[in-house]
């Protein structure tokens, strides 16, 4: 079986987030799927078997990733396997795909509405930094700071982090070249921090959105590995854009 690996919302190598990306070419069990995606220790692996789309950590399967679905669309176009508009069947519903003339890559996904809630006990010492505003999506946990070098310089207590119930936690502030920046740590599914994270744009991009008052923004990830997420809202969808470069690809061996 083919195996890639793409750094994706980036157009330079090392950055963005990489994403191992798994082309089937016969149905395989989860457990099998998990221990691949342990071995490449990526915070995602991508399984494609015909338009069926899966995504696992290291240690758990996960019901949206963004940042996966751009590599496995990347992989497919530059491979010249695919062109044109993509549908991937996943655990989200179809997740629609298209390469525009420029290069980048859009999916179509669902927005994730944050409704507010009072701060967690212990979510402030956690992080070190003061929430300006909570609230929560149907998978994280949303936190506004004051500003984009408060997120910059985060340095949170990811076992504290780990006991919120949620899937992550997305710390986000104004942007300074972008219109917001943010991080998203997640150890309740194996991932510490995510380099750059498409799903958390479902809810930031509404979030954002209403702020703002403009349904089309960029926003700026802050990991050490940096990324950019072109996002558009459009009620009860997110358009999420970027690029993506394949930086390894391989045969599987079974």
């Amino acid at each position: 079986m083919l195996l890639f690996t793409v750094d994706a919302f980036t157009d330079t190598a090392f950055k963005g987030n990489p994403a191992a990306v798994c082309l089937l070419d016969t149905p395989v069990t989860e457990r099998w799927m998990q221990s691949v995606a342990n071995e490449m220790s990526l915070s995602e692996t991508a399984f494609l078997l015909g338009d069926s789309l899966r995504w696992f950590t290291p240690t758990v399967e996960v019901t949206l990733c963004g940042h996966a679905t751009l590599a496995t669309a990347h992989v497919l176009y530059s491979t010249g396997a695919a062109t044109g508009q993509l549908e991937f069947s996943t655990a989200s519903g179809i997740l629609t795909v298209n390469r525009r003339t420029d290069g980048m890559i859009t999916m179509d996904f669902p927005a994730k509405q944050v409704t507010p809630v009072p701060v967690p006990d212990g979510l402030e010492k956690a992080l070190g930094a003061t929430p300006v505003r909570v609230g929560k999506s149907a998978l994280d946990l949303l936190v506004e700071v004051d500003s984009a070098e408060t997120v910059r310089t985060l340095g949170p207590d990811i076992e504290a982090l780990a006991a919120v119930d949620a899937r992550g936690v997305i710390v986000t502030a104004p942007g300074e070249d972008t219109d917001f920046v943010s991080r998203f740590f997640a150890p309740n599914v194996g991932v510490n921090e995510d380099p750059v994270t498409g799903s958390a744009h479902c809810a930031l991009a509404p979030y954002w959105s209403a702020r703002l008052g403009r349904t089309s923004l960029t926003g700026a990830q802050l990991s050490a590995r940096g990324g950019t997420v072109h996002v558009r809202h459009d009620g009860d969808r997110v358009h999420l854009a970027g690029h993506a470069v394949t930086v390894m690809s391989g045969t599987l061996h079974l």
